[in-house]
């Protein structure tokens, strides 16, 4: 997978007084291949060249919320391919969703999707998920560190939000609002199996020969995947002869597009794309399956519904 980009991290006494008197802190000791802080995002500001950004799969960070009994647009951790360990400084909530992981508390077992304490001073260790990608780990009163444009989300494509989590990093929790009052939410597994994306053809299907080859291959997630774009292994897409010489203006694009770069090969937008793009989006990926796509393992097969 991808790295994020870096940039200027505040010291350990910085973050921690980030939150006016934190309820608790969240120190880090391990982040796995990449963990962000992430919520709901910057919707809106498109219009000045800022995307959304926001959690990569937004059913998952919404679950943890719920299940905490407060409003999603608290900040959570997102952990890509497991690794991530915290120690709790004063006494939390929290619960774990999205891929489901071998997850202990200072050595037993907790659950997946099941709120439980986090004592001060108990360790929390994710292992790698069994299925799917991104792990969200949610603490009564989110991850309060400082906003940037309204949110706390990371962007990775343009560097806004948070830096990437690093060990000694000191996350402050905000004051918990409300009370949890779901104990536990049963959910479907994920599957290691093709994923089935539903999409709609268009809007610019007809600069390739034919729409239906996109649905009708077996498409291969690459390991060049991340949160900006998911990139497909497959035959390459055949340019209209009709556009063959044309090229588009740059045009607005949404999380979900599917992109046909000069390559052939389709790109997948998640949550980090850009705000404008120039190749055709030959397709768009309804709203609840980007989720499913921001959980596929790089190597799984992938596959297109077309509806419409």
């Amino acid at each position: 997978m991808a790295d994020a980009g870096s940039q200027a991290r505040p010291s350990a006494p910085e973050q921690a007084g980030a939150a006016a008197e934190p309820y608790a802190v969240l120190e880090v000791l391990a982040t796995g291949p990449l963990a962000l802080v992430e919520d709901c995002g910057r919707p809106g500001l498109a219009a000045l060249g800022v995307g959304r950004s926001g959690a990569a799969d937004r059913q998952a960070h919404a679950l943890g919320a719920r299940l905490l009994g407060q409003d999603p647009g608290q900040a959570s951790i997102e952990v890509t391919l497991g690794g991530l360990a915290v120690r709790a400084r004063g006494s939390d909530t929290a619960v774990l969703t999205g891929a489901p992981a071998d997850a202990a508390l200072d050595g037993t077992p907790v659950g997946h999707a099941a709120p439980f304490l986090l004592r001060d001073g108990q360790v929390l260790r994710l292992g790698r998920p069994r299925a799917g990608l991104r792990t969200y780990l949610s603490v009564r009163g989110g991850i309060a560190v400082p906003p940037v444009l309204g949110s706390r989300s990371t962007d990775v494509l343009s560097g806004i939000g948070p830096p990437p989590l690093a060990p000694g990093d000191l996350l402050p929790v905000g004051r918990p609002a409300g009370e949890p009052h779901v104990d536990v939410a049963p959910l479907p597994l994920l599957g290691a199996g093709p994923l089935v994306l539903r999409a709609l053809a268009g809007p610019r299907a007809d600069w390739i020969v034919s729409v239906e080859v996109l649905a009708v291959t077996r498409w291969t997630v690459s390991e060049h995947s991340d949160r900006v774009g998911l990139r497909l292994h497959g035959p390459a897409l055949e340019r209209h002869p009709s556009h063959g010489h044309e090229e588009l203006p740059s045009e607005g694009v949404v999380r979900g597009a599917v992109q046909v770069p000069a390559g052939g090969r389709p790109v997948v937008f998640l949550s980090d794309h850009p705000v404008t793009g120039g190749y055709p989006v030959v397709a768009v990926v309804r709203e609840a399956d980007v989720d499913l796509a921001a959980q596929a393992v790089p190597g799984q097969e992938l596959v297109f519904r077309l509806e419409g």
